[in-house]
């Protein structure tokens, strides 16, 4: 596994970057929560986009120096993208449940299935897919373009293509899915009312 490691630094990168946003997340929490340092914890909470910029940096060093694009360097641009698009929703998850839990907030609401309000919430989260995909493109076609050699740059434009397939799939197997199980729904609770 370490030899893994040396011989795709990025990947080491992408594995650090993950074990430092929960490291921060947590930090962050403790010590807005429990040390009841609230400027302190949103602080600690700041620096996780700094993850981001770190892993961005590593992918495009490592291409500098003339490493041939692989699925490491398009899995660094995909997990920018969804750091990006994600993040925040994941500290506002976090936040909520860490206060509910440690100090005294209110519960985490969970909307039924099929209720307008989790359609919506599925929207939501879609858009974030979608701002992932934006930022993932950019990422990896920025790293094609201006770091990759010219032979080298299709694996990076493919892995923004396949941001865009995943973008595709979610719509299909969330809002567009649940959408029209609550519309199924609905006329089924419709015609059982005329009855």
């Amino acid at each position: 596994m370490f030899s893994f490691f040396a011989d795709n630094p990025v990947a080491a990168v992408i594995v650090l970057c993950e074990v430092g946003l929960w490291i921060l997340l947590g930090a962050g929490l403790v010590l807005r929560y429990l040390a009841r340092l609230r400027l302190a914890g949103a602080v600690v909470l700041a620096g996780i986009p700094l993850l981001d910029v770190v892993l961005l940096v590593a992918a495009a060093v490592d291409l500098h120096r003339g490493a041939e694009p692989d699925a490491i360097h398009g899995l660094a641009g995909i997990y920018l993208g969804v750091s990006v698009a994600f993040g925040p929703s994941i500290v506002r998850w976090a936040d909520v449940r860490f206060a509910h839990r440690f100090a005294g907030g209110p519960a985490p609401v969970k909307h039924p299935k099929g209720s307008p309000e989790r359609v919506a919430a599925l929207w939501r989260e879609w858009n974030r897919v979608v701002l992932a995909a934006v930022v993932a493109s950019a990422a990896l076609l920025g790293l094609a373009f201006v770091f990759a050699e010219p032979a080298h740059r299709d694996p990076l434009v493919w892995w923004a293509g396949r941001a865009w397939l995943v973008v595709g799939i979610w719509l299909l197997a969330g809002p567009v899915w649940e959408g029209g199980t609550r519309s199924s729904g609905a006329s089924r609770d419709e015609d059982r009312v005329r009855r």
